[in-house]
């Protein structure tokens, strides 16, 4: 990185370091790291070797990247010392026999916040300890659900949306948490109209944009401006958050910055007019999955795939014969340049990209972790176009499918597999298993992606929608039942991702589940119009994160 980069922000605070962005990539744990001498050492992530990504962005209020590192640094050593203190306080009342609680309370207050503004990676030992102690005393403190019910909680405000956050981690089992989101939804909304207006609007937008199905980075400003009402605040994490959110816009310019210039050299949009040509859209779906500085590098590559998938879509939807199609299909399980010298031009144009990308990423696997994946990597290219092939055909031979195979291959042809295996290979995974037996943490996400597509956006033509072959199957419902039973399934599918988030986290690597889950929330902000068909939330969303 450039040594001098200059940005500004808010006029409170002096300028943070770009280099300093933080790397979720790892679960969280590695934004930067500490020098013997106590100062915060920036990720070494992004863009390595590319210093020219910054040397457009400077702007007004020209500080060296020193300056940046020490405001960070004292922010950083500000939340430390209050989480320090909090923690001895709690120690000191539990040895004087008073129990600690309210320490405890105290500190996990503050831990809930920190999580909240997507800052806790910078406290990341606090945090754990904080949570392994509350997740003890839990552990033998009875029924969660008696015990916060136990509180006059129709009249606690902040109990009950922590309690309405709980309702939506269900995991299919917990009839006790369907009835904790119908009381508190009931009681929440109700209490509005009694509340002062900063709170008001907190509940309100909890309500409607609850925390665990929402992208935490869209909640961090809501949770930002509610702290900022409070009596009672801590100037220096709420600095903190504005610098990291400051940090990570700045890389998700740089970003998106590289991704259109490699998008318009590529030249598809102008060879393939009739092609979808939305690169700042394929970014937005990959900024969000993956985050931090860790995963730059990953989201420009990824972004790339991305884009392949849509336009391999039209493609076969637009412009192409069947036999074009096979043709094409059987050049991408040859996987040589020369299979594609007989295509048509948009199609060879199409192969050649994909093919250098592919093997640029499987190159750069090779130099990261020793193994070069590139006959599993083509092997998920092929299971993508044999899933196309199959749309290709239902619609060429008049096949109508059951709503089942429909949905099956659905999850294929969303590209959601094949980006999601791309990317468990850059992270050293062997995913070559996974390939042809897609487990559920890939799988829910791509499932609620295609039935929200559905229910908003039925396709016409034979090879239809989840929502009009159901309808076939069954011919005496209404539209709005079977759009009931679609919604009905994507919550059955969130309930089997929280099961594997919260269960089978450690059989993928670290910062994987959190990108799956990601990855399921922003589909619901992706088809979330209001009455205009507008998208009120993504347009909020990418003002805040990118522009």
């Amino acid at each position: 990185m450039a040594s001098h980069v200059f940005f500004s922000l808010e006029p409170s605070l002096l300028p943070v370091a770009a280099a300093a962005a933080p790397a979720a990539g790892d679960g969280g744990r590695r934004r930067g790291r500490r020098r013997a001498d106590g100062r915060f050492r920036p990720s070494p992530a992004i863009h390595p070797g590319r210093p020219e990504l910054a040397s457009h962005l400077m702007l007004p209020n020209e500080l060296d990247i020193q300056g940046f590192m020490e405001r960070l640094d004292g922010l950083t050593n500000d939340v430390q010392e209050m989480l320090l203190h909090q923690r001895r306080r709690q120690r000191s009342s539990t040895a004087n026999g008073g129990g600690g609680d309210g320490g405890a309370r105290e500190r996990m207050a503050t831990v809930d916040h920190l999580k909240r503004l997507c800052i806790d990676h910078y406290f990341q030992d606090e945090v754990d300890g904080a949570m392994d102690a509350h997740l003890e005393e839990l552990a033998h403190g009875g029924d969660l659900l008696d015990a916060t019910l136990a509180i006059a909680y129709s009249k606690d405000i902040r109990g009950l949306l922590s309690l309405q956050d709980i309702s939506h981690m269900n995991i299919g089992a917990e009839a006790s948490l369907y009835k904790a989101k119908e009381f508190t939804s009931r009681n929440l909304q109700s209490a509005i109209d009694y509340l002062e207006p900063g709170l008001a609007r907190y509940v309100r937008q909890s309500l409607e944009h609850p925390y665990h199905v929402s992208l935490m980075q869209y909640k961090a400003r809501h949770h930002l401006s509610y702290l900022q009402t409070l009596p009672t605040r801590c100037t220096a994490m709420e600095e903190l958050a504005l610098a990291d959110f400051k940090l990570n816009k700045l890389l998700h310019q740089m970003e998106m910055q590289e991704i259109k210039r490699w998008w318009m050299n590529l030249g598809l949009a102008q060879e393939i007019p009739v092609a979808r040509d939305q690169v700042q859209k394929w970014y937005v779906w990959i900024m969000t999955a993956f985050q931090g500085a860790s995963f730059s590098r990953y989201r420009i590559e990824l972004t790339k795939i991305a884009s392949f998938v849509y336009i391999m879509d039209d493609i076969f939807d637009l412009v192409s014969t069947q036999e074009e199609r096979s043709c094409f299909t059987q050049a991408i399980k040859m996987w040589d340049f020369a299979a594609a010298d007989s295509l048509p031009s948009c199609m060879r144009s199409c192969y050649r990209a994909i093919y250098t990308v592919t093997n640029d990423i499987a190159d750069m696997v090779e130099r990261e972790h020793g193994v070069n994946p590139i006959n599993h990597l083509k092997k998920a290219w092929a299971v993508l176009f044999d899933g196309l092939m199959t749309e290709a055909k239902w619609l060429t031979y008049s096949h109508v499918p059951s709503s089942e195979d429909y949905l099956r291959n659905g999850v294929i042809t969303s590209g959601v597999p094949l980006m999601f295996l791309h990317l468990l290979f850059m992270l050293g995974h062997d995913a070559a298993e996974l390939i042809d037996n897609i487990p559920p943490v890939i799988s829910c996400p791509a499932k609620i992606f295609r039935l929200w597509d559905d229910i908003g956006n039925a396709k016409e033509g034979l090879d239809g929608s989840y929502k009009e072959l159901y309808l076939r199957e069954n011919p005496g419902l209404a539209a709005s039942e079977a759009e009931e039973h679609m919604r009905g399934m994507i919550t059955r599918e969130w309930e089997k991702l929280n099961r594997e988030s919260f269960f089978s986290g450690r059989a993928f690597p670290a910062g994987f589940t959190q990108a799956a889950l990601n990855a399921a929330r922003m589909v619901g902000v992706m088809h979330g119009h209001d009455g205009e068909q507008r998208l009120p939330v993504l347009e909020d969303y990418l003002r805040m994160l990118l522009f």
